[in-house]
């Protein structure tokens, strides 16, 4: 197996100045791009007061500039996992400063951070990290708060290394390319850790559209670090590229789409299942629809009432978690995902928190009450919300004939939440249906939206 790069030594390990780091369009980054860089965003961070700098970048390269100056700094990078000023705002306790490759009109100290078109072959007196050195990211809470999740940078090079163990000769000679952002687990590992890890050079862009994995320059072999969403959207119309690896996570991906994937590109998809919280679990490699999955070396899973408790060598806490997922295992240790407990679900691949939804449901005028499900109508999941509105609201409501009225919400919470997050199936009701014990009881409500187009 390759021995892997831990980010320690991504600066300072013995390697030509000219090794490729990252490239967009014509432009290529070089380690020595990478020290020069590094060196002065760290020189101007070692002189602000501020220890917590949020890094919102679209640039994978400059993100990885901003991560490593300021771990270098001697200070910690947050990760909010989005760049919309109004959440920034909000969320400001958690951080000093934001580190961006945009001017942001934010409430406080910003660096927009860009490249040196040119460097110094020359050595950088780079400050060892900190033992403990930790990066914070941000997931749903049940609650609807953003829950702060703390990631010691030695469990994320030990997760490079488990992948690295299972996918290093199939990655060798490819370059990374991706259609998931850094600003979550996910991206950040397989974005960003493994390609730095192994030496392979990464795409600073993100793709949006199939047509620009189908434009990828043919001169190269590429690994894929993809969603179940953007799988979906593959137009198979569209010559295929040179992909020799696919790496799928986030959310479930159909037996349909895996079969479509593996016409086009000629190879099959590899899945991972994990969380912001675990980090990896399992994988698995389906050729056919109910292979089961395979957890990582290392990972147990403990039944715990109806659920089951997971221990890894990534997660630090002794007593391990507790998973949302419900899962089903085999005999040999191998199991199958029965579906998802509790009020956070999986909407395209984003981890949706129905609370956060209905709370700001609620801050909206004359919303009295908010219920919001998952709702699935041909064959495509989407947030849906039982609204209970005032007097003044209701009659508005009627007058306009609805549709009018739910644009004007739908506008109103996109500033506070994620795109898929934002409901697409509204019913105003005059109250939310309980039992006997005056508790909801989430089948009938989902029963609202039978009728819905």
């Amino acid at each position: 197996m390759k021995q892997t790069l831990p980010l320690a030594e991504w600066l300072t390990a013995p390697r030509p100045a000219q090794t490729p780091i990252a490239w967009l369009d014509d432009k290529t980054w070089t380690l020595g791009h990478l020290r020069h860089d590094v060196a002065e965003l760290m020189q101007y961070l070692q002189q602000q007061e501020g220890e917590r700098w949020a890094l919102c970048f679209e640039n994978s390269y400059l993100f990885i500039v901003a991560l490593l100056a300021t771990l270098h700094a001697g200070k910690t990078p947050v990760i909010p996992g989005h760049s919309r000023v109004s959440l920034l705002n909000e969320q400001r306790r958690y951080f000093n400063g934001v580190l961006s490759d945009k001017t942001l009109d934010w409430q406080g100290p910003l660096r927009v951070v860009s490249s040196s078109a040119t460097y110094r072959d020359e050595p950088y007196p780079f400050p060892a990290l900190r033992h403990d050195a930790w990066i914070e990211l941000f997931t749903s809470g049940s609650t609807g708060e953003p829950k702060r999740v703390m990631k010691q940078i030695a469990a994320l090079d030990c997760e490079a290394g488990l992948l690295a163990m299972r996918f290093a000769e199939r990655l060798a000679g490819c370059r990374i390319v991706s259609s998931v952002v850094p600003q979550h687990l996910y991206g950040l590992t397989f974005r960003i850790f493994l390609p730095m890890a192994l030496g392979l050079p990464l795409h600073a862009a993100m793709l949006y559209y199939a047509e620009q994995l189908a434009a990828l320059d043919h001169t190269h072999r590429y690994a894929f670090i993809s969603s179940p969403a953007f799988l979906k959207r593959l137009d198979h119309q569209l010559t295929p590229p040179p992909v020799e690896m696919i790496l799928s996570a986030g959310g479930m991906l159909p037996w349909e789409d895996v079969t479509q994937t593996a016409d086009w590109l000629n190879v099959w998809p590899d899945e991972i299942y994990g969380s912001t919280e675990t980090g990896i679990l399992a994988w698995r490699y389906r050729q056919q629809e109910n292979d089961a999955w395979l957890p990582f070396p290392g990972v147990c899973f403990t039944p715990e009432a109806d659920a089951f408790r997971v221990f890894s060598p990534l997660i630090a806490d002794d007593s391990g978690l507790l998973l949302d997922d419900i899962l089903q295992f085999d005999a040999n240790g191998q199991f199958r995902m029965m579906g998802r407990r509790g009020r956070v679900v999986k909407i395209e691949e984003k981890r949706i928190s129905l609370t956060e939804v209905e709370q700001r449901l609620l801050e909206l005028k004359g919303v009295r009450e908010a219920v919001a499900l998952p709702v699935t109508r041909g064959g495509r999941q989407g947030v849906g919300v039982l609204l209970v509105l005032d007097d003044e609201a209701h009659q508005h409501w009627q007058n306009c004939g609805g549709k009018p009225q739910e644009l004007a919400w739908r506008r109103a919470l996109l500033p506070w939440l994620e795109p898929v997050a934002v409901p697409r199936y509204w019913r105003v009701i005059d109250e939310i249906p309980v039992n006997s014990m005056n508790k909801r009881v989430y089948a009938q409500l989902q029963e609202l939206f039978h009728d819905t187009p």
